[in-house]
């Protein structure tokens, strides 16, 4: 039997595949695929983002469709590449392949791991990873230079899932990201805001390298 492309639960590769997750795939979790991209290139300067592969589906995803509208206008004022999005629905193997979910809500989190695959490890709100990651001294993760970005990204998701127990949310909100689906393009670019302050120190975190400012 061969294991699955990527490494997931399948044994170690030189990649690390981040899933981030959301309702429809057409709102939050393209604008989050994007950005998280977008981010990577900037820090470490390189289209193979260090062996990082970012991707993106829906619990209630719609297969083949474009991300909405108003996605495209958030990431275009960012700067971050909307093209070739495409909606996907999330499936067994997705979580299968991930080495680290990123959720935009508690309930997607919920679904993700209820879809088994040893999945509690790896899955997090996008918010709560935050708020872990913060708190995380990036002096005991692997040098990226060194060991390179994969076994720094590795070792900074068992630090965060062993600190999760420890460091709760300090109220019901503060982990979740809000659907915009539907909402008017000022509602959206609050909610990129959101999800790109919430992005920064995981990427950060994620490369050692900091934001370009």
């Amino acid at each position: 039997m061969t294991a699955p492309e990527g490494r997931g639960i399948a044994g170690q590769t030189d990649h690390f595949r981040i899933l981030h997750v959301s309702t429809g795939n057409v709102c939050r979790s393209p604008i989050t695929e994007r950005l998280t991209r977008h981010a990577l290139v900037d820090r470490l300067g390189d289209p193979l983002q260090g062996g990082l592969i970012v991707e993106s589906a829906g619990t209630w995803g719609h297969e083949g469709a474009p991300m909405e509208a108003n996605a495209e206008i958030v990431l275009a004022d960012f700067g971050a590449d909307a093209t070739g999005f495409v909606g996907r629905e999330l499936l067994d193997e997705h979580v299968i392949r991930a080495d680290l979910v990123l959720t935009a809500t508690r309930d997607h989190r919920a679904q993700v791991i209820s879809m088994g695959h040893s999945a509690g490890l790896r899955t997090f709100t996008l918010k709560e990873f935050t708020r872990l990651v913060r708190a995380i001294d990036p002096a005991t993760l692997p040098d990226a230079h060194d060991e390179g970005v994969v076994e720094r990204a590795r070792a900074l998701v068992r630090a965060a899932a062993a600190l999760r127990g420890w460091l709760l949310a300090p109220n019901a909100d503060a982990d979740e990201v809000y659907d915009p689906y539907g909402a008017p393009i000022t509602f959206f670019r609050s909610i990129g805001d959101e999800i790109n302050q919430a992005l920064d120190p995981v990427v950060t975190a994620l490369t050692g390298v900091p934001a370009h400012h």
